[in-house]
């Protein structure tokens, strides 16, 4: 007797026919080497569980088990509704049966589209004779769920069994090399490729294509397989058009996207449009983006969801924050990764609060919207919002991932508040995420960046030595730059090229290119550009813009200007990085003349931007404040910009050093917003340059009440007291930053000779050549009172006897390390310093007799900017 199943046993089909089941023999055991669920029954017949209804002319006859054939239409079936259990049930049904390879297969195809993988697993390990679709099937399965090492196993025993790939195999195992960037096994994989002629296949070569893409030095062969496929889709188009904007070789995406343009039989789809959309914003190219989005809407694309995604944040990076609030409200079709995107434009803006109110008015919020909120906090300085988000997302039980942790991680970070970076830290350690590499790698960073260099030492001496170190060995480097450490950043830096455990990527050249900026490290900076040009970083943005700015702070701002000239491609970075090289060699002219060459390039001012060229009116002339007044009025009318409590600061320093003192405390008392520390340090900073006391004690009160978090606003409001006089009350407030437990950095002078940095604070005596050093002092102070020299007590900010002060003005550091650059360098040769604090009055007056006794021109690079001392005059105009 036929063993039949009639649809109206199964919820999916029951109400198509009537109730007429014939009642079946009970089913055959299932094999004894596979372990499967019983089927369900219902009065002796298969019950299979659904809910969705099949259309009526699918089955116009029962389905008949002893029918092998009707087996792969119930796998269909359950695919179709995700319906695992009727895939076991067609499995156990299938037993009975002699093995048939064709249901084989549809059985692991089957298994596979369920994400039953172990499943599919067994069903192929019982195959006697699994072909080439098996294989591809698992293969790709495996792949997909980034089970790697499982696909590559099965790839290698299909070698080993004869078994020829097909081109199916042949995408299947290099999605797995594209899974694992395992550039090696795809090298393998390509000459197969070429050994089996499969090389004139579209899909192999888009996929050979889409491996090499991956790798930042295998753009080459990308290129060279596109010029020689015999034939293309679009698929090949988008891949070498995805690749070249990942190369950042932005022109070159351009112009291959208007040749296939030009070709008839090739028509740009979303993904087309959405990768030229990547190579605009990152190229800041706002009307190159409109024209693509004109062309969106001439092929009809401009309701694609995924187009106007990548719409919405080529207008954050490019456009205005009007742009990207019409595209949003007349886009008819809206997701989670829309209103997530609206949310990152906002904080790209600036715009904190209108973030916020998207996110609150997101019908579905997930995982990825409250990361893409937290960062957001992050970019704009708001570091406790960011660790409040965090802990909301933990008291509502959200999914934490990674990157969760990761934003946290870097939220603390931001505060720089050792303690709460340690319950973070702790945190971690509890619920068991420090396992994971990303976010060893954030604690490690905070902890550096938090001034825990002992707990960041111990973190890098845990990290595993098969797990890639390039990411800790930067956080470490930065953190000792960061520390007041740049010569332990530099020993650090060379013993791992030494050992080989430091890799030469963009991210450690730009921090160790930092790290020369901050010693003044010409020469190693100079070779670390070399190397940088040598191992194909030429035409990288980020490298590049650090090597401007490394040649800027090294005092070679000719080498930087040159730089920036023969850029291939420049963003809105490389702009800010020339600009803040003027303001620091206190070239104001020279600054707003780049500002005004950017504005006829049309590219787009961001917040930094505007902040420097407010900050480079410091440096022009007084008559030239009220073009700085114009300036900050019109940022929001006429550059989008609210005005962020750091461009109040600079506006406020800027009145400061020319004197307008009480003009720039009536700018922070009209904030709209509440006023930051930043606004009030920068006043009594200025208070400080023309010993303005009245304004400075109501400015210090102010300070004081808003209980800053940083030792340096202590430290200038303990000087001011101790200026006119009020030692009692200068002491009171370093009580207040001990208890709190601020310290403060002390001043620290150092030069580079023979490439070595050597290093004096104030009365230091731990050099080599210490009693060298200091006879030579004492004969270039009293040489320097011959020519009028005389020791400025007033900068001793300490209550101690007359001839104490003296002593203590002798030996600073500055002085100390001018001595050991004129003992050891030739007659004639520069003096080259760097200081970390601002150099004091009397340094200052010192180092212009100086350079008048010696003839030295000597350079010094403080927390202002740079002094160059010449025939006892400074370029700082007594200014800093």
């Amino acid at each position: 007797m036929s063993t039949v199943i009639h649809p109206q046993n199964h919820p999916l089909l029951r109400h198509h026919f009537p109730p007429k089941p014939p009642p079946p023999p009970p089913l055959p055991p299932p094999h004894p080497s596979l372990s499967l669920p019983k089927p369900k029954s219902h009065h002796g017949h298969l019950l299979l569980a659904s809910t969705t209804s099949l259309p009526r002319h699918t089955l116009s006859k029962p389905l008949i088990f002893n029918d092998i054939n009707s087996l792969p239409t119930l796998l269909h079936l359950s695919v179709q509704h995700s319906d695992a259990d009727l895939a076991k049930a067609v499995h156990a049904c299938s037993l009975k049966f002699r093995e048939d390879t064709h249901l084989g297969n549809s059985l692991v195809l089957a298994y596979l589209k369920l994400g039953l993988l172990n499943h599919s697993l067994k069903v192929f390990t019982f195959l006697s004779c699994p072909n080439v679709v098996t294989y591809s099937s698992l293969i790709s399965g495996f792949a997909k769920s980034s089970q790697v090492n499982e696909a590559v196993k099965l790839f290698m025993k299909m070698r080993n069994e004869g078994i020829m790939p097909n081109e199916f195999t042949f995408v299947a195992i290099l999605t797995a090399c594209i899974r694992v960037l395992e550039l090696e096994l795809g090298f393998q994989v390509h000459g197969l490729v070429i050994k089996m002629g499969f090389l004139d296949s579209v899909f192999v070569a888009n996929a050979l294509m889409g491996l090499y893409g991956k790798f930042n030095g295998a753009l080459g062969f990308v290129y060279k397989m596109f010029d020689e496929m015999p034939h293309r889709d679009v698929a090949s188009w988008n891949t070498v058009i995805s690749s070249l904007v990942k190369q950042g070789m932005y022109e070159k995406t351009f112009e291959l996207s208007h040749v296939m343009q030009g070709i008839g039989s090739f028509r740009a789809d979303f993904f087309t449009i959405s990768a030229v959309l990547s190579a605009c914003e990152g190229s800041n190219a706002l009307m190159k983006g409109k024209e693509v989005h004109a062309h969106a809407i001439r092929i009809g694309l401009v309701g694609n969801l995924s187009v106007n995604n990548a719409l919405i944040g080529f207008y954050s990076k490019c456009g205005s924050v009007g742009d990207v609030v019409a595209l949003f409200e007349s886009m008819p079709v809206r997701d989670v990764i829309t209103w997530t995107e609206m949310i990152s434009a906002y904080m790209e803006f600036g715009l904190v609060d209108l973030a916020v109110e998207v996110f609150d008015k997101m019908p579905e919020k997930n995982c990825v919207s409250y990361n893409a909120l937290m960062t957001g906090f992050c970019r704009n300085g708001e570091g406790l919002k960011a660790v409040k988000l965090f802990i909301e997302m933990v008291e509502e039980g959200l999914e934490l991932t990674d990157f969760s942790l990761s934003s946290v991680i870097n939220a603390c970070a931001l505060v720089m508040d050792a303690k709460t970076s340690e319950q973070i830290h702790g945190f971690c350690v509890k619920f068991g995420f420090r396992s994971n590499a990303c976010v060893e790698a954030a604690l490690l960073d905070m902890s550096a960046r938090c001034g825990r260099m002992a707990d960041a030492e111990k973190l890098f001496c845990m990290w595993p030595s098969e797990l890639d170190s390039s990411v800790v060995c930067t956080s470490m480097l930065c953190g000792y730059a960061r520390n007041g450490q740049p010569d332990n950043a530099i020993s650090f830096f060379l013993r791992g090229r030494l050992e080989g455990t430091m890799d030469m990527d963009g991210v450690t050249l730009t921090s160790v290119l930092g790290v020369c900026g901050t010693l003044g490290f010409e020469e190693m900076g100079e070779q670390i550009h070399c190397h940088a040009l040598k191992i194909g970083f030429v035409s990288d943005l980020v490298v590049l813009n650090s090597v401007i700015s490394m040649y800027a702070k090294c005092g070679k701002m000719n080498d930087a200007i040159k730089v920036f000239n023969n850029m291939p491609i420049r963003d809105v970075v490389s702009w800010n990085a020339l600009i803040a090289g003027h303001i620091l060699h206190r070239q104001g002219e020279e600054a707003l003349a780049v500002w005004s060459m950017m504005e006829e390039a049309s590219i787009k001012a961001d917040t930094i931007t505007l902040i420097l060229v407010i900050l480079a009116y410091r440096h022009t002339n007084s008559d030239l404040v009220d073009n700085c007044r114009k300036l900050f009025l019109s940022m929001k009318t006429n550059y989008n910009i609210e005005p962020t409590p750091q461009h109040y600061a600079s506006f406020v320093s800027v009145l400061g050093h020319w004197n307008l003192l009480e003009e720039a405390e009536e700018v922070i008392d009209k904030m709209t917003a509440e006023p930051k520390a930043s606004a009030w340090r920068a006043l009594l900073d200025g208070c400080r340059i023309h010993l303005n006391t009245t304004i400075g004690k109501r400015v210090a009160k102010h300070i004081l009440a808003m209980k800053p978090r940083d030792p340096s606003t202590y430290i200038l409001v303990s000087n001011l007291y101790s200026a006119s006089g009020r030692w009692h009350c200068s002491e009171t407030v370093r009580e207040d930053m001990r208890e709190k437990g601020f310290r403060k950095h002390p001043a620290r002078s150092w030069i580079i000779h023979q490439n070595k940095v050597h290093s004096f604070y104030a009365r230091d005596k731990s050099h080599p050549q210490t009693k060298d050093i200091y006879s030579g002092l004492e004969i270039l102070v009293l040489e320097c009172v011959k020519a009028g020299y005389v020791p400025d007590t007033s900068f001793v900010l300490h209550e101690v006897e007359e001839h104490q002060k003296k002593d203590f003005l002798l030996y600073h550091s500055a002085k100390l390390a001018t001595t050991y650059g004129l003992l050891m360098t030739r007659p004639g040769v520069p003096i080259r310093i760097v200081k970390n604090i601002l150099l004091c009055g009397d340094c200052h007056t010192f180092l212009k007799f100086v350079s008048v006794v010696t003839r030295r021109e000597i350079f010094l690079r403080d927390a202002s900017g740079f002094h160059c001392f010449r025939n006892g005059q400074c370029s700082c105009k007594n200014y800093w």
